[in-house]
């Protein structure tokens, strides 16, 4: 007589038929399947855990539980520490002479900063503070600081402003000095941004100079209002 629980097609089609009963789960498999289920759950379930709910649930792992939530929590831990670093600043701060020291030079280790040198009354001054507080809301691991120009350094002379440095760990990496390196007043939020990223200080997403662009669409425009040879050479016919 065939087995009722050997896997072949014909008692699968009997069992569903309802003729054979449904096929008898060795005792083995029975034992070994909640074990199973239970580390898939918790393999599944700890990554969406808090720091607090893993360890009130520390009790109810075995060792290869443990040590995979140790790795996670490190994760977290990484993850968050790395966010704080990154949302540490977030928009432009002012100083004086008097925190020059303290907000520049002693910044932090690694830590790059962007100042700006200003007088009121300066409309590429004020422009260039307007572009920066949206660069200091897109890059918030980068200390943006601007200062009156004669308030951090004495008898610093107006014709070199706007002034911005470029420190990182409290060594200059790079100046722009005066309205000519900035381009007027058609300076571009974009085109600051490009500026600063030469300097290392900011990793942007533009793929080439905003700057460029303008200038190749103007040269296109000279070119394509200038007659050519030909051209003369019909007037002259």
């Amino acid at each position: 007589m065939q087995d009722p629980n050997a896997d072949t097609e014909w008692n699968d089609i009997l069992r569903k038929k309802g003729i054979l009963p449904p096929k008898e789960t060795p005792k083995d498999e029975e034992d070994e399947e909640p074990e199973i289920l239970s580390h898939q759950s918790v393999v599944k379930t700890y990554e969406d855990m808090t720091l607090e709910e893993l360890e009130e649930h520390e009790d109810d792992l075995n060792e290869e539980d443990e040590r995979a939530i140790e790795l996670y929590r490190q994760q977290r831990m990484a993850e968050w520490q790395a966010t704080q670093v990154k949302n540490k600043f977030g928009e432009v701060g002012e100083i004086s002479g008097q925190d020059y020291v303290q907000e520049v030079t002693k910044a932090g280790k690694d830590l790059w900063v962007i100042l700006h040198l200003y007088k009121q009354g300066i409309p590429l001054c004020s422009l260039i503070n307007q572009h920066l507080a949206g660069l200091a809301r897109k890059f918030k691991d980068v200390k943006f600081l601007k200062s009156i120009s004669t308030t951090c350094i004495p008898n610093y002379p107006d014709k070199n402003l706007p002034t911005i440095f470029v420190y990182q760990d409290g060594n200059i990496r790079a100046q722009l000095i005066g309205p000519l390196v900035f381009g007027g007043m058609k300076l571009t939020k974009d085109e600051l941004e490009w500026k600063i990223a030469e300097s290392g200080a900011i990793k942007t997403e533009l793929e080439e100079n905003p700057r460029k662009q303008i200038q190749d669409q103007l040269m296109t425009s000279i070119r394509t209002s200038i007659p050519t040879s030909r051209d003369n050479d019909s007037d002259d016919d």
